[in-house]
């Protein structure tokens, strides 16, 4: 298929609202589009080139983009960042460079869909000295061959800001509506959840759609676990009340709810991966959890979930998720991490033994099953706390007892409930000491004064709409960080930039912070309607993702709790 044709798809994408029109023209492309190629262009309509649990990235930001629209086209790298500031977007800024550039190009080739995606993908293979220029070539080829539309779409899809809204619910329903044969709602309903199955477990829509055109239902109800790869987790809905869930559904199983990371282990034969909730491979940063498992896991293949802590090796008390969090990035001196923050896993799940899924068993048979295959080393790795009860007064002492040996609080669970992929289930409840944080994510930041021109030091930070997956601003948050936390954000943040102007800038959603404040008020001055009063940093929630942000519905649930909302 020519890139072009997908062009054309993008821009029909763009200018329609309506998640239903999108559904239909994106469905319609699929059923024609070619199916050796099928995955890859289901991956692009996502704006990606690695399905998401890939630790691949493409490494390119706004400054070294401006460089290879420069090299491209000729014009100089002041007029295409005047155009960048213009327009606020580098997609367009590169298809008004093409208009006018000054060198033409006589032998330009007709890109093709595998041409551009293959070759996007080498981006993250060039590394090493020299690999910035490279880079800038390697891109700088594709704009010479595409026309200004097509110039677009390539510069979006690279700095990772398609915008073109296709976000993972239209993705899934035009797979559905592609694929299904038929017009029974009952078909439809049963087709939809065979989908969200296979996705769950392969993290992969590209891969989903191809089995879908291909095998159908049939194919997609045998997609089973496929060791090695990581799968979506069950989540938990917050409540303020352990007598809310009690009420609801008498006996619970509760556990601590530890503050540490969420740790999916696969084992198989001597080979075990780990992953986090976020479905990031971590196994080379944990080797030590990698030597507990083969010790303590007895079946030769299994899927088990826990949550890591970091120990103080001095009082044996947890260590903040941030201490744990600096070797989930480490890339360099493991071993000396090992020794430096020593980890606890307490076990509460299994999802597969021997060949054999565990997701529709009840909860209270996965915990038997959970216990045959562990063998605990106690304070290395172990089984999660837990009580067994219905009783609220004994839930609150249990609570405590959580609170008091410093962990974030409780899990309650229903006992005869399956697993369920990637949500937050009406099944499983957590209850935190502190309920008034928010979990919020950074959308745009301000470049410093003073000595800290060179850092990024006050956060936009923004809330989930969970209807239709916007990030709505609320707050401006810039007290809280140390020194070193302001150089990292600035980090961070500096290879997401997609705009810039003055001082502003507005970055990519990928870092999730948890917030504390006085209040929250109503205010015009926000996409939410709300704002946050004297915001603070409190961590960076490295184990979730936009997607796991507090949503608008919390955030005007606790302003009227604090009877602010007006």
């Amino acid at each position: 298929m020519e890139y072009s044709t997908l062009a054309e798809l993008y821009s029909r994408l763009e200018e329609v609202p309506s998640k239903l029109k999108k559904t239909e023209i994106l469905a319609e492309f699929l059923v024609n589009a070619p199916s050796n190629e099928l995955e890859k262009i289901v991956l692009l309509v996502q704006g990606k080139v690695f399905p998401g649990h890939s630790e691949n990235e493409l490494g390119v930001a706004s400054q070294m983009m401006m460089k290879s629209i420069s090299k491209a086209t000729g014009l100089s790298a002041h007029s295409v960042e005047d155009k960048f500031k213009k327009t606020g977007d580098l997609g367009l800024a590169v298809e008004e460079c093409i208009k006018s550039r000054k060198q033409s190009t006589l032998l330009k080739r007709k890109l093709s869909v595998s041409h551009v995606f293959e070759n996007l993908q080498k981006l993250s293979t060039i590394t090493g000295s020299g690999s910035q220029d490279r880079k800038q070539s390697l891109i700088s080829e594709l704009i010479v061959s595409a026309s200004p539309i097509e110039a677009r779409y390539i510069v979006r899809t690279i700095i990772g800001d398609l915008r073109v809204g296709t976000a993972e619910g239209i993705i899934r329903d035009s797979i559905v509506k592609a694929f299904l044969k038929s017009e029974s709602k009952e078909e439809k309903n049963q087709f939809t959840s065979a989908v969200e199955n296979a996705w769950s477990l392969l993290n992969d829509y590209g891969e989903v759609a191809k089995i879908a055109k291909e095998h159908g239902i049939k194919g997609l109800e045998k997609v089973g676990v496929q060791l090695g790869k990581p799968m979506q987790v069950m989540l938990g809905i917050a409540v303020e009340k352990i007598e809310d869930v009690t009420k609801e559904f008498g006996k619970v199983i509760a556990e601590y709810k530890y503050d540490g990371m969420r740790v999916i282990i696969e084992k198989k034969g001597n080979k075990t991966w780990l992953f986090t909730r976020r479905q990031e491979d971590v196994t080379k940063q944990f080797p030590d959890i990698v030597d507990l498992a083969k010790k303590c896991l007895k079946a030769d293949e299994c899927i088990v979930e826990g949550e890591a802590l970091g120990i103080d090796a001095k009082t044996g008390y947890p260590l903040p998720f941030q201490t744990l969090s600096q070797r989930v990035h480490r890339k360099y001196d493991i071993e000396k991490m090992v020794k430096e923050i020593p980890v606890q896993v307490n076990l509460f799940d299994v999802m597969s033994v021997n060949g054999k899924s565990f997701f529709e068993v009840q909860l209270k048979d996965r915990k038997k099953e959970l216990n045959k295959i562990v063998k605990p080393i106690k304070g290395k790795f172990q089984l999660a706390k837990a009580l067994v009860t219905d009783n609220p007064k004994e839930l609150e002492k249990f609570y405590r007892e959580a609170l008091a040996g410093k962990q974030e609080g409780l899990m309650l669970k229903v006992p005869d409930s399956t697993y369920t992929f990637g949500r937050h289930v009406g099944t499983m409840y957590k209850i935190k000491g502190v309920m008034e944080n928010l979990d919020l994510v950074v959308i745009g930041a301000t470049w410093g004064e003073g000595s800290r021109t060179s850092w990024l030091t006050s956060y936009e930070i923004a809330c989930r709409d969970p209807n239709s997956g916007k990030l709505l601003s609320c707050g401006m948050m810039s007290t809280g960080l140390s020194e070193e936390e302001y150089k990292q954000m600035t980090e961070s943040l500096r290879k997401s930039i997609i705009e810039e102007k003055g001082k502003m800038v507005k970055v990519k959603p990928k870092i999730v912070l948890e917030v504390g404040y006085q209040e929250i008020q109503k205010s015009v001055n926000y996409e939410s309607g709300f704002a946050l009063r004297f915001p603070r940093f409190v961590r960076i929630r490295e184990d979730k993702g936009p997607e796991e942000a507090d949503t608008l519905d919390r955030v005007k649930s606790l302003s009227k709790s604090h009877g602010k909302a007006g």
